[in-house]
């Protein structure tokens, strides 16, 4: 799989490109008056993983390769966005072509900033967005309903059976019913992938700017998100971009100084992985240490596979050795005199922190 892509939506002036900015120090323009992102603006980051860096120390690698998170700063959406409003079309076609969606709300107040309600409300906000994602997603099924209506004339079981599908589907995202992910398994799951929003891995994140959420808002906005199943992360965006514009060494004094024990990309990219069912395994192959992401569950030949298509394509055996045992041991070699590396076929499930050797044959 390429970089994950991870959408950052929201109203305007929620700090959706100030976050952009901290997490990928690309520089998009930030401003106090909405749209000002129209072209959703992109960064590839690198994910910070303490056991790569460990790993390649070990091995005495020349080069570490990341796993790395793709964000996408979409522009700002407004009520009617569904209908074309603002921006509309472009948004949701924008969320369209994300894995996941880091949904930013604003928690905090500002004379210098407006607001579109002109008073702050998290969960108002986030309800709003979840609406037009929702209307945008009953227009969609209801296209794809007249279409197979129209297949079904032909009397074929087959298309009566989708229409049918599609209807509960069309009532299940009308009432956010929690049974709409498996009737959508039984379509096209390519298809609904691509057209519907709502089924879009999603993390909240409140944006508290340089002071604190008000204690009663992030409480309504956590207890909106937990009957959907979805994760709060809190960050103070302005704070994280002023960090990124500092080199380590004065970030690591000021996070320190200002509480702050773990940065948002870390955060966003954890949450992003467990969102996605994301596991990462190693591989060490001439001088080179990379980090792999994988879904959980994912077979041996499948990662090797991400590594090359001829590794999958001729796969012998995989020699694994979990990354615990690797530090302790030192080095693949001094794994394998211990009786810590294994020898896998290609059924093995990968499990994260394995640190894998393939053979194949060409």
């Amino acid at each position: 799989m390429a970089s994950l892509r991870v959408g950052i939506v929201g109203l305007p002036n929620a700090g959706k490109s100030t976050l952009f900015n901290a997490l990928s120090r690309a520089g998009a323009q930030v401003a106090c008056y909405p749209f000002t992102t129209v072209e959703p603006n992109m960064g590839v980051v690198a994910v910070p993983d303490e056991r790569l860096d460990r790993i390649s120390e070990l091995a005495d690698c020349q080069r570490r390769v990341p796993a790395s998170v793709r964000f996408v700063d979409i522009a700002g959406l407004v009520e009617g966005a569904s209908k074309g409003e603002g921006l509309g079309n472009r948004f949701l076609a924008n969320i369209r072509e994300v894995d996941a969606v880091a949904h930013v709300v604003r928690g905090f107040p500002s004379e210098d900033v407006s607001h579109v309600f002109g008073t702050v409300d998290p969960a108002r906000d986030a309800e709003l967005v979840e609406t037009e994602l929702r209307l945008a997603d009953l227009d969609v099924v209801s296209k794809m309903i007249s279409n197979a209506r129209h297949d079904a004339k032909s009397g074929k079981a087959e298309f009566r059976a989708r229409v049918d599908i599609l209807c509960s589907v069309e009532e299940g995202v009308a009432t956010d019913c929690p049974d709409v992910p498996a009737l959508c398994a039984k379509l096209d799951a390519a298809e609904v992938e691509q057209s519907l929003l709502t089924l879009k891995p999603t993390l909240m994140v409140l944006n508290v700017g340089e002071g604190e959420a008000d204690p009663e808002q992030e409480l309504t906005l956590r207890e909106w998100a937990a009957v959907r199943g979805l994760p709060v992360l809190t960050v103070n965006a302005e704070i994280e971009a002023e960090l990124s514009e500092l080199d380590a060494g004065e970030a690591a004094e000021f996070a320190c100084e200002m509480g702050i024990e773990e940065g948002s990309l870390q955060r966003i990219a954890k949450a992003a992985w467990s969102l996605l069912g994301l596991v990462t395994f190693f591989s060490i192959d001439s001088g080179e240490c990379r980090a792999w992401p994988i879904p959980e569950g994912s077979h041996a030949s499948y990662a090797a596979g991400r590594i090359h298509t001829d590794f999958e394509k001729g796969f012998v055996k995989a020699e694994v050795v979990h990354y615990d045992d690797f530090v302790s041991s030192g080095s693949f070699g001094a794994a394998r005199d211990a009786g810590h590396l294994r020898v896998e076929g290609r059924d093995y499930i990968v499990k994260d922190g394995d640190v894998i050797h393939f053979k194949f044959a060409t």
